[in-house]
């Protein structure tokens, strides 16, 4: 399988904060999908002068679209069960090795970090290659998703199903669109 950094991504993208969106989904209850993005979100896909790609990201923990109830948001947002926002108010994610393949397909091993945890994950996806924009600029994108357990960040908060079961997953669904403008 051949791998390429495509040269159409030469130099600096910058996401376009509009049009990008960073999903988090856990299983609730058991039988539901919650998800929620974080609003508040910047990334940067840069040619490094290996010729590799490098792949930076941060999120605003209090972003998080969960608008009721309060409690419910303090919760998530708040408490040390969760992001502990105060002390660790954003989430970020580094990579050096961000991999293109010519039949469209992304691979992106890096860091992530929540909280005090920073932990190895791979992402998957696709990637469209950039096009004039009709603002005159270049736009491509990048699609991603990875799962990872919760409980390695911090994130121990559970509670049982009265028939059994978890109430939430420690399974979490992570899904990313960046659309690029090229700087």
């Amino acid at each position: 399988m051949t791998t390429t950094s495509t040269p159409a991504f030469t130099g600096t993208w910058t996401a376009d904060r509009e049009h990008s969106t960073f999903q988090a989904g856990v299983r609730h209850m058991g039988v539901g999908s919650f998800r929620t993005t974080f609003d508040d979100v910047t990334a940067r896909l840069s040619a490094q002068a290996d010729g590799t790609l490098a792949l930076d990201g941060r999120a605003q923990v209090a972003s998080i679209a969960i608008r009721t109830p309060a409690e419910f948001r303090a919760h998530v947002v708040d408490s040390d069960d969760f992001f502990a926002a105060a002390s660790f108010p954003e989430i970020v994610f580094a990579s050096r090795d961000v991999q293109l393949r010519e039949d469209g397909t992304a691979e992106v091993r890096g860091e992530l970090t929540i909280k005090d945890a920073t932990r190895p994950i791979v992402a998957s996806g696709t990637y469209a290659t950039p096009v004039e924009d009709i603002y005159g600029g270049l736009r491509g994108a990048l699609d991603l998703s990875a799962t990872v357990d919760r409980r390695e960040f911090g994130m121990n908060w559970q509670a049982q199903l009265p028939g059994g079961g978890d109430v939430v997953s420690w399974a979490v669904e992570l899904t990313i669109h960046l659309e690029l403008v090229r700087d």
